[in-house]
């Protein structure tokens, strides 16, 4: 009856001394992998105009069809092109953080970074829209370096 009940003490006693590896979200930070792919952000240009083309070879290239956009001709407002994305939206409650949109990118209009705060209370929160892909570059372009600058676009 002793021998289970010193091994049960033996096990809690190891588990009291061992490194913590709980930390306190949201005030500290866990630390990701150089590699992980976490939320996406669309990219402007140097002059503030956005990046993408409207050409849909992220649409096409995304496996779990997350990705929708509506082309519109440009008048040279929202971007240097001849096409913009009227309607660009990433249904995130779809998306796998594969990758593939960015690789298919031939603008380097649309990142994943390393962000992994993604909430939501319902399901149309989880869509991302233009306007909120745009804002998440306005908030980390400083503070996280992107990959398009300084590394041409490459891994």
């Amino acid at each position: 009856m002793i021998g289970p009940l010193l091994k049960g003490f033996s096990l809690t006693f190891k588990h009291l001394f061992k490194k913590k590896v709980t930390v306190n979200y949201p005030y500290e930070k866990v630390p990701v992998f150089p590699k992980y792919r976490g939320k996406q952000v669309l990219m402007r240009d140097e002059n503030g105009l956005e990046k993408c083309v409207a050409c849909g070879l992220c649409s096409v290239a995304c496996p779990a069809d997350a990705i929708y956009l509506e082309a519109a001709e440009n008048d040279g407002s929202v971007m240097a092109g001849p096409r913009y994305a009227k309607v660009y939206q990433i249904h995130k409650t779809r998306c796998i953080f594969c990758g593939m949109c960015e690789e298919a990118c031939p603008v380097d209009a649309i990142e994943l970074t390393s962000l992994f705060d993604l909430t939501g209370r319902s399901r149309e929160e989880m869509i991302f829209d233009k306007e909120k892909l745009l804002s998440v570059y306005d908030r980390t372009k400083d503070a996280e370096p992107m990959k398009s600058k300084g590394l041409g676009g490459t891994l």
